[in-house]
């Protein structure tokens, strides 16, 4: 399997403390040596980074635990192979164009019989069942829409039934976002913190690293934090339901949908 790290802010934000707790998972505290990647957001306009050696190993992963690019939605993946060879084409995050907006997109999981699904408008660069399932996702997407976008509702409920479709093949935990909004969705594990005043003091759970998040932000922040796997060892985590969507706005959580 592999891990994700996901945030949305309602001001820029940098990544840097989450993202050195993932990065040690990469290849020392865990066994996610087979890539990363990284999509940020500033403004809707996104910049990626990707990486197909071990987060912990890696010189450039060194350089994003430490350099302070603030932005309003990230999307982060560590990978541990299953399907497709360890290579470049094949590390997470994925992006395509859709409604003029550049969509990103990273999984964690396995899905049977993913060559089966049709595939019209994307296909992939890799060799992975997490693109081809990306791939797929948004083909759907501009075959029930054409060109006009629909409601951030109308599309997250569309979407849920997307996501839930693919449940049925394995494992299938998402993240996806177009810039405005960071989509979840969880089949086994991912769980979420939103961080706002009164801030406090948080230490990683994989690393000797603390930071008194009251010292870095204001009293309006809002920050949401979504990781397969808590990052901080004394901070309470939500793990969101089996089955369950997820979209996050601007720090907030704005459409929520379970399986009933």
């Amino acid at each position: 399997m592999c891990e994700l790290l996901g945030m949305s802010a309602n001001v820029p934000t940098d990544i840097c403390f989450s993202f050195s707790g993932l990065r040690a998972r990469g290849g020392r505290t865990g066994p996610h040596k087979d890539g990363w990647g990284m999509a940020m957001y500033r403004d809707r306009q996104v910049w990626s980074i990707h990486d197909p050696r071990p987060s912990a190993d890696s010189d450039m992963a060194e350089v994003m635990s430490q350099t302070s690019l603030k932005c309003d939605i990230v999307i982060s993946h560590i990978r541990q192979a299953n399907v497709g060879n360890v290579c470049l084409p094949n590390t997470h995050p994925f992006s395509r164009m859709l409604w003029g907006e550049t969509w990103v997109y990273a999984h964690n999981g396995q899905l049977e019989g993913s060559d089966k699904l049709a595939l019209d408008h994307y296909h992939p660069i890799g060799s992975t069942d997490s693109e081809r399932a990306f791939c797929w996702i948004l083909g759907r997407l501009a075959a029930r829409y054409g060109d006009q976008r629909p409601s951030l509702e109308v599309l997250s409920s569309f979407l849920y039934e997307l996501t839930s479709g693919l449940k049925q093949k394995g494992v299938f935990n998402m993240m996806l976002s177009d810039g405005d909004s960071l989509f979840c969705y969880c089949t086994t594990k991912l769980h979420w913190i939103t961080r706002r005043a009164p801030f406090k003091k948080a230490t990683l759970s994989d690393e000797d690293v603390s930071v008194d998040f009251k010292e870095v932000t204001t009293d309006k922040d809002v920050v949401t934090v979504i990781a397969t796997q808590p990052l901080t060892e004394d901070e309470v985590w939500n793990q969101m339901e089996e089955g369950g969507l997820c979209v996050f706005n601007a720090g907030e959580v704005v459409f929520k949908r379970n399986t009933v």
